[in-house]
C-alpha cells in the first residue's frame, strides 16, 4: 500500500514525465548515436560512461564488459574530486566551497519531435540541486544537453564555474578542429592533435562570438580528421556572448581520457544564485558521426534547418544591398536608382544600409547619431514610406540597416539618458569604432524597452518593410552598470545577453514574418546563440570571392548555406583590389544565400545581362543549395589549386556542383573529383549552368552519368584559365 501511495505522489509530482525504474543506467539515442549514463547504486554519483554508435538496451552490460564503459564523474563538480577539472563550482552562503552530487531521479518526456530525459541531482548535506537536460532526436543525430541550478539556502550561492555540458573521448589519436578569425578573416580552421595538458578556446567579446575562437569544435577520434570516414564528434555551444571550451586531457592510470568543458566563459562572471531563484545555461548540442566531418557538418545542418536558424521553412530572396555601393552617402534618388537597377537584373529584395538617420546629429560619419533612429529628411525626403512605395513601384521588397544595441557618445540619446551606457563606476569612458561608439546597457529593462522600440518604431509606421540588418559593430569595453546593484556588477556579461534575448523574443512574437539578418563587424554574429531569433548571418566583411571560399568554408563545418549571406562585389574588390571575373564572383557566391553589394550603375551592359541571367539561373537552383545536403569535395585549404563542393535534395533526384581555379600555372595538373551524396543506383544528367557570354559548355554538358560511376570513378575539372569555375545541375533520369 505505502508503494502505491508513493507511485501516485510521485505522479501527482511529475505529471508531465515518466519516471524511469532506476536501475543504474539511462541510455540516450539518436537515430545512429547513444550516450550511456550510470550510477553503481543508490546515492552514488551520476557517471559518463559510453558516446559513440547507437548500442541497444542488451548491449548496456557489454560497454562495461569490454572495458569501453569509463566510469568518471558525467558531471564534475568542485568538491568531491577536488584534484581534477570541474564543470561546476560554487560557494555556499556558509563559505563551503564543496558539493557533493548523487542522483535523487530520472525523468523522461515525449516531445514532438524528440525525448527528453531530465536527471535530479542533489547535495547529500547542502539544499542545492542541479538537474542535467538531455535532448535526443527521434529523426537526427543530435542530442542538446544543458543545465539547471536552483537552492534553498538562505543566502546566494556564488556560481563561480557553470558549464553547460561535459562528456570524455577516450585517450589516442584524436584530433580537433576549430575556427578562429577575426575582421575580414573569418572562420579560418586550425586542425591539431589533442596532446597532454589542458586546451582553452576561449571568446572575450562580450558582444558577439563569431569574432576570435568560436564556440564550435570537431574532435576527429581516429586521426588527422577526413571529410568522408572516421569518428567525428561534433560540439556546438548556443550562446552569443562570451564562452569557452576546455579540453582536459588526463594522463591519471587507468584513465587516459580527454575531459570536454563547454559553458558560458566564467572569467569576471561569478554570478549569485539567490534562493529559488533558477540559474539555466545554454544549450551544448552534440552530434556523432562515423562517417567523417561531412556527416557530422550535415547532422547540424540539418538541426538548424529544423529551428536553431529562424524559419527556414522559406527560401531567401535574392537581395542588394547598399553598402559597398554608396556607403554612408545615403541619398534618396540614388536609392531609387539602385532599386531600379536591381529590379531590373530580376532581384528580389533590396537593403538600405548604414547613414538613413539623425536629426540633431546627421550620420555623415560613423563616429555620430547611432540611438537616433529619425530619418535624415535632407538625405531621404519623403522618409521611409517614400522607398518602401519606390520598392513596391520597381516589384521587389524593401530592407532597412539598424545598430540597435549600440550608440555613439555624440547622440541625442547619450544626453537623454547616459546612464544607459555600459560604464566602468570612476573611469574614463572608452570608445570604439569613430571614436565615440559605446555599448548600450541591456542589463536594464527600460534599455531593453528602447531597442526593442527602435524595431517596433520603423516596421509598425512603416509595415511594408521586409527586412532588417541588425548589426553589431563593437565589444563590450566599460565593464559597469547602473542597473545592476553593487554586488552583482559581475553578472553583466550573462544579464547583457539574457536582455538581448528578451528583446528578440519580443521582437519575433510582434514580427513572425520580418527576415532578419545577424551582422557583427562581419561574421561577429555567426553564432547559435542568437540563430534562433535571425534568418541568417552577414558571413563577412570581406566580399572578395577567392578570400571568400576560404571563410564560407570553414563556417560551413557548422552552419548551413540557407543562413549565409554571400554577396557579389565589385572587381577591384574594396577590401584586397584583386581583380575577378564577374562569373567567378557569382558562383561563389551562389553556394549559399545570393546577393549583390554593388552600385549597379557602374556596372556595364555586358555586366548587368550576365547578372540577370545569374539571378534566375540562381532561382532555379535555390531549393536545392539551401536545403540540400552539403558534399565538402576538395578544400581550398588542401593547396591543390582548385576547390570543390557539391548540395544534394534528400532524395537524391537533384544535386548542384560547384568548382573553382583558385591558382593557375602553365601546364597544370588535371585534378579529378569524384562526387557524393548521389544515389549509386540512378542515372544523372549533367548541364553547366551561368555560363558567360563566350564560353562554351564544358565536356560534361548534357552527357548522362551513373550515381555509381560519379561517384567511385569521378570526373577529370577541365578547369583551364585563371579564376575558371564551373557550375553543374545534376538531374536524375528516370
Amino acid at each position: 500500500m505505502k508503494k502505491i501511495v508513493y507511485v501516485l505522489l510521485l505522479c501527482l509530482l511529475y505529471p508531465a514525465g515518466i519516471l524511469q525504474a532506476w536501475n543504474g543506467k539511462v541510455l540516450i539515442s539518436t537515430p545512429r548515436s547513444s550516450i550511456l549514463l550510470n550510477t553503481w547504486g543508490e546515492g552514488q554519483q551520476l557517471q559518463f560512461a559510453y558516446f559513440g554508435d547507437r548500442i541497444n538496451e542488451n548491449q548496456i552490460d557489454q560497454v562495461f564488459d569490454s572495458w569501453n564503459g569509463l566510469s568518471r564523474p558525467a558531471y564534475p563538480v568542485f568538491g568531491t574530486s577536488s584534484y581534477e577539472s570541474s564543470a561546476l563550482q560554487v560557494v555556499h552562503a556558509d563559505g563551503n566551497l564543496t558539493l557533493d552530487l548523487i542522483v535523487d531521479k530520472v525523468e523522461t518526456l515525449d516531445e514532438k519531435s524528440a525525448k527528453l530525459t531530465v536527471i535530479h541531482l542533489k547535495d547529500r548535506v547542502y539544499p542545492f540541486y542541479v538537474t542535467l537536460n538531455f535532448r535526443a532526436f527521434n529523426n537526427l543525430d543530435i542530442i542538446e544537453t544543458w543545465t539547471e541550478y536552483s537552492h534553498n539556502e538562505k543566502k546566494a550561492v556564488v556560481l563561480k564555474r557553470f558549464d553547460s555540458g561535459h562528456f570524455m573521448i577516450r585517450r589516442g589519436d584524436v584530433w580537433i578542429s576549430s575556427l578562429s578569425g577575426h575582421w575580414g578573416t573569418e572562420t579560418r580552421i586550425t586542425t591539431e592533435p589533442l596532446t597532454s595538458g589542458m586546451k582553452v578556446i576561449k571568446n572575450m567579446d562580450g558582444v558577439r562570438n563569431g569574432l576570435g575562437e568560436h564556440s564550435e569544435v570537431m574532435f576527429s577520434l581516429d586521426g588527422k580528421p577526413q571529410e568522408n570516414s572516421g569518428r567525428v564528434i561534433g560540439a556546438v555551444l548556443c550562446w552569443g556572448g562570451r564562452t569557452k571550451i576546455r579540453i582536459d586531457s588526463d594522463d591519471t592510470y587507468g584513465s587516459h581520457v580527454h575531459h570536454v568543458f563547454a559553458g558560458m566563459n566564467e572569467e569576471a562572471s561569478e554570478y549569485k544564485l539567490e534562493p529559488r531563484e533558477v540559474f539555466t545555461t545554454p544549450k551544448l548540442a552534440l552530434t556523432y558521426s562515423c562517417e567523417g566531418l561531412g556527416e557530422a557538418s550535415r547532422n547540424l545542418h540539418r538541426w538548424a534547418r529544423m529551428g536553431m536558424v529562424y524559419s527556414c521553412d522559406k527560401p531567401r530572396d535574392i537581395l542588394l544591398n547598399s553598402w559597398e555601393g554608396v556607403y554612408l552617402n545615403i541619398k534618396e534618388q540614388e536609392m531609387d536608382q539602385m532599386m531600379k537597377d536591381f529590379a531590373a537584373m530580376g532581384g528580389e529584395l533590396f537593403v538600405m544600409d548604414d547613414g538613413w538617420f539623425g536629426n540633431k546629429y546627421r550620420r555623415i560619419q560613423d563616429n555620430s547619431s547611432l540611438g537616433d533612429w529619425v530619418v535624415d529628411t535632407q538625405k531621404l525626403p519623403h522618409g521611409i514610406k517614400g522607398l518602401t512605395d519606390t520598392a513596391k513601384k520597381y516589384g521587389i521588397k524593401f530592407g532597412i540597416w539598424i545598430e540597435p544595441e549600440f550608440t555613439n557618445t555624440k547622440s541625442e540619446l547619450v544626453e537623454k539618458h547616459p546612464d544607459w551606457v555600459l560604464r566602468s563606476m570612476n573611469r574614463e569612458l572608452m570608445c570604439g569604432r569613430g571614436g565615440t561608439q559605446v555599448v548600450l546597457d541591456l542589463c536594464n529593462p527600460k534599455v531593453q524597452d528602447f531597442v526593442f522600440s527602435v524595431v517596433d518604431g520603423l516596421l509598425s509606421k512603416n509595415p511594408e518593410i521586409a527586412y532588417i540588418k541588425w548589426d553589431a559593430n563593437g565589444e563590450i569595453m566599460n565593464y559597469g552598470s547602473s542597473y545592476l546593484p553593487k554586488d552583482k556588477q559581475s553578472h553583466i556579461y550573462i544579464d547583457y545577453h539574457r536582455g538581448l534575448i528578451n528583446v528578440l523574443e519580443r521582437i519575433r512574437a510582434k514580427y513572425p514574418d520580418v527576415v532578419m539578418q545577424a551582422c557583427g563587424s562581419g561574421g561577429g554574429r555567426a553564432s547559435y546563440g542568437v540563430m534562433p531569433y535571425f534568418n541568417e548571418f552577414w558571413v563577412s566583411d570581406n566580399t572578395d570571392a577567392l578570400q571568400r571560399l576560404f571563410i564560407q568554408w570553414g563556417t560551413s563545418y557548422f552552419y548551413p548555406s540557407i543562413a549565409m549571406a554571400q554577396h557579389v562585389s565589385a572587381s577591384s574588390n574594396h577590401q584586397t583590389g584583386r581583380l575577378v571575373p564577374l562569373k567567378f564572383r557569382f558562383d561563389v557566391a551562389m553556394t549559399g544565400r545570393l546577393g549583390m553589394e554593388i552600385q549597379p550603375k557602374n556596372m556595364n551592359a555586358d555586366e548587368k545581362e550576365f547578372s540577370k541571367k545569374a539571378i534566375d539561373t540562381y532561382k532555379g537552383i535555390r531549393t536545392v543549395i539551401q536545403y540540400g545536403d552539403q558534399y565538402r569535395l576538395i578544400s581550398p585549404y588542401e593547396k591543390k589549386a582548385v576547390a570543390s563542393m557539391m548540395y544534394v535534395t534528400e532524395n537524391k533526384d537533384r544535386a548542384v556542383f560547384f568548382a573553382f581555379k583558385m591558382e593557375h600555372y602553365v601546364n597544370p595538373r588535371l585534378h579529378h573529383v569524384r562526387l557524393d551524396g548521389l544515389d549509386k543506383n540512378k542515372k544523372y544528367q549533367i548541364r553547366e549552368l551561368n555560363l558567360a557570354a563566350d564560353d562554351k559548355p564544358c565536356y560534361l554538358h548534357n552527357r548522362i552519368f551513373s550515381g555509381d560511376l560519379l561517384m567511385n570513378a569521378g570526373f577529370a575539372l577541365d578547369l583551364n584559365k585563371e579564376y575558371d569555375s564551373w557550375v553543374l545541375e545534376l538531374t536524375e533520369v528516370k
